[in-house]
């Protein structure tokens, strides 16, 4: 299984463009066009799994540099997450502890 990184996409591209774009080098299983939270519009990358390697490289070599609808995609193998990145903290020291809640803090001044 392989997971692929699609970027520079149009903000229109839906998740059946995409898949119908792949699957003509191959099965394509899943993909996941991201969206942004807020206003749910795609934020012009999306992922697309792909069960067979070969096949997947397949892809990566044909539509990586292609247009599709006036932007040069950019088709690569996803790269898995690290901890560097968004730790999911909110980049507060303390994180939020084991209740939840918040702590109180004096004031500033």
């Amino acid at each position: 299984m392989k997971n692929l990184f699609v970027g520079n996409l149009d903000f229109a591209a839906t998740e059946s463009s995409i898949r119908s774009l792949f699957e003509q080098y191959g099965t394509v299983d899943r993909v996941n066009v991201v969206t942004d939270r807020e206003t749910g519009r795609a934020r012009g990358f999306a992922f697309v799994e792909m069960s067979d390697s070969a096949e997947a490289d397949k892809a990566i070599a044909a539509l990586n540099g292609t247009d599709m609808n006036g932007r040069a995609l950019n088709v690569n193998e996803a790269r898995p997450k690290t901890d560097s990145g968004r730790s999911g903290g909110g980049g507060r020291p303390g994180g939020g502890g084991a209740g939840g809640g918040r702590q109180r803090r004096e004031p500033r001044w």
